[in-house]
């Protein structure tokens, strides 16, 4: 519950800005309810429902005001006026921000383990969510790293990858990227510095084939590679499994195996699976099954380094320790789509910010990938962004406590003449951090993501 300190002086500011009019002034000092959650026990009618905050929320739609959980209240904080139950602390920390003098405070955050075990000795419940705690200062992943500065979008490392977990996706299609694949492959020594040799091609067109980029054509039997035209600089993206270990953690019959942080893959196993849920878990989407038969799958590291030898002129790809202290950028939102998320359920939404377990955590960097406002570090350049959604305010659970409005990035919240809170569509983005904010669920909401491009 909340609770005030010594600095209360009773000027009631905390009062006046509660939404559920759960504080009154007892000898001076703020009292509020308890959170015991005996009302919600005894609510016939099961109209009083625990949020996610640890507080208690009244469904206006279920309440009748018959009034047990008034009589049923220890502290006497209940009261129903004109058929309106009151007094319930839905712990939405309005009074906390309210208060000038600082003196109301989350009791959950000055309770020592002392003080919560002897709590608990006496049989009290404690309903604030438990505090994460953890030893590690960050989490750690080892895998093969694309350095953007260095890499040119050249192709070579994903023609060489033996399991196809790299996806290089080019602007500028059919013409040369420098990859110098043409050269590896040519048996007659034909090709050097991307240019054919006529004299010595045997158009043998492996070249022509298996040119990552569809670069080489070919006039009047003579080969020829088309290079870009002057100034034109390559653009794109390369995206690269991450070694997270999810899909290996999906697989239902264990074809799928970490061995030395390495995965491994038996394709005998994998073929008696018909879910393929691994699939759906791949934070990057290079996973997919190996051929038509669907007979294995391809899409992940083996760590084997060929990438790393492949790229040998730009040096852009190499093994790297991957890390994370669970800190994010001043630019979150507070949306809560990491929480969603999270695979893991790593990440705790608090307002302002997020908490994350780094005993949990495996950085797979799906927060990341999918943060409206890239609050959250990540090495991939797989990027998902909100497609479409909708955002409705139910105002028979709406408690007035305009945390939606506060919260909203985007100004889109606001309240009506006649006290409604009300949401314009034309500004919302759907990011969710009105929902998740909410502490009466009273936000009706739905998202739909896409891959950008």
């Amino acid at each position: 519950m909340f609770l005030s300190t010594k600095k209360c002086d009773g000027r009631g500011e905390c009062i006046k800005e509660c939404p559920t009019e759960a504080i009154r002034l007892i000898d001076g000092k703020a009292f509020s309810c308890i959170t015991c959650g005996a009302c919600a026990d005894a609510c016939p009618n099961r109209a009083i429902f625990k949020n996610k905050y640890g507080g208690y929320v009244v469904d206006r739609a279920k309440c009748n005001a018959c009034g047990v959980c008034e009589y049923t209240c220890p502290v006497n904080s209940i009261k129903i006026e004109d058929g309106i139950t009151k007094g319930i602390c839905a712990r939405c920390g309005i009074c906390v921000d309210a208060c000038p003098l600082e003196a109301r405070v989350d009791a959950f955050d000055i309770i020592e383990d002392r003080q919560l075990q002897f709590l608990e000795s006496l049989n009290l419940t404690i309903h604030a969510p438990k505090k994460i705690s953890t030893d590690k200062n960050e989490v750690e992943r080892v895998n093969v790293v694309t350095d953007m500065d260095k890499c040119t979008l050249c192709r070579r490392c994903e023609y060489h990858c033996p399991t196809e977990a790299i996806n290089v996706s080019v602007d500028q299609k059919g013409v040369c990227t420098e990859c110098r694949v043409c050269e590896d492959l040519c048996p007659a020594d034909a090709i050097t510095d991307f240019t054919i040799d006529p004299q010595k091609c045997t158009l043998c067109l492996k070249c022509f084939r298996e040119c990552p980029n569809n670069a080489i054509t070919m006039e009047d039997f003579q080969l020829k590679i088309i290079k870009p035209q002057p100034g034109e600089e390559i653009t794109g993206s390369i995206v690269s499994c991450l070694n997270c270990g999810l899909c290996v953690e999906a697989c239902q019959k264990d074809a799928l195996r970490m061995v030395d942080g390495k995965i491994r893959c038996d394709p005998g196993i994998c073929m008696e699976c018909d879910d393929k849920e691994c699939l759906e878990v791949c934070p990057v989407g290079t996973l997919k099954v190996a051929d038509e038969s669907g007979i294995g799958l391809k899409g992940y590291c083996v760590s084997c380094g060929r990438c790393v030898k492949a790229c040998d002129i730009n040096e852009a790809r190499s093994f790297k320790k991957v890390t994370w202290d669970g800190t994010v950028s001043e630019d979150c939102i507070s949306c809560g789509i990491c929480a969603e998320l999270c695979p893991k359920d790593a990440i705790t939404l608090k307002r302002g910010s997020i908490e994350v377990d780094l005993e949990k955590c495996i950085l797979c960097e799906k927060c990341g990938i999918h943060c409206p406002v890239d609050a959250i570090p990540r090495t991939t350049m797989r990027k998902k962004s909100i497609k479409d959604g909708f955002t409705l305010i139910d105002n028979k659970l709406c408690m007035n406590c305009k945390l939606c409005e506060k919260i909203c990035p985007e100004e889109a919240i606001s309240e009506t003449e006649d006290g409604r809170m009300w949401v314009d569509e034309s500004k919302c983005i759907y990011c969710g951090a009105c929902s998740n904010a909410c502490p009466a669920r009273a936000v009706i909401f739905e998202r739909e993501f896409e891959l950008s491009e």
